[in-house]
């Protein structure tokens, strides 16, 4: 499949850190395959594309994926309530993800949980326009 959001994610490093993108910032495929094997998530779960590029340009750069927010590692991915978790607010009441039925959609729609209520309400976005408004709003300047 065709790339669709890599280099959006690589460009997030000079927009947001003042530095220069360095292969450093993401995995490669094969760690990001092996990540995925040590997750809880089930045998043969393939990730959204845009998941996947997101931990492929960006996976390793804290700075840019626990900002105010906290994208789980790939190693920390799991599924509960037919939902694919991989964002968590840094107060942990709040938590996305992508409905399971959803998994081979490029950019399937986001989803956020009440995590006292375990209520799931739909964002009305993609992962892709939640994720980058999202830093935007993480990233802006006062």
């Amino acid at each position: 499949m065709a790339e669709m959001f890599l280099d959006k994610f690589k460009a997030l490093v000079p927009r947001y850190l003042d530095a220069e993108w360095t292969p450093g910032e993401g995995y490669s495929r094969s760690e990001l395959s092996e990540l995925l094997s040590d997750s809880e998530l089930p045998d043969r779960t393939k990730l959204p594309l845009i998941l996947e590029e997101l931990y492929l340009a960006l996976g390793q750069c804290e700075e840019i994926l626990e900002a105010y927010h906290f994208i789980f590692d790939p190693d920390e991915l799991v599924t509960e309530e037919g939902y694919l978790l991989f964002l968590e607010d840094e107060d942990e009441r709040w938590v996305w993800g992508v409905d399971t039925a959803d998994l081979k959609v490029p950019d399937p729609l986001i989803y956020r949980r009440n995590n006292d209520k375990h209520e799931w309400t739909p964002e009305g976005a993609t992962v892709s326009e939640f994720l980058f408004d999202l830093l935007e709003f993480s990233f802006e300047e006062d």
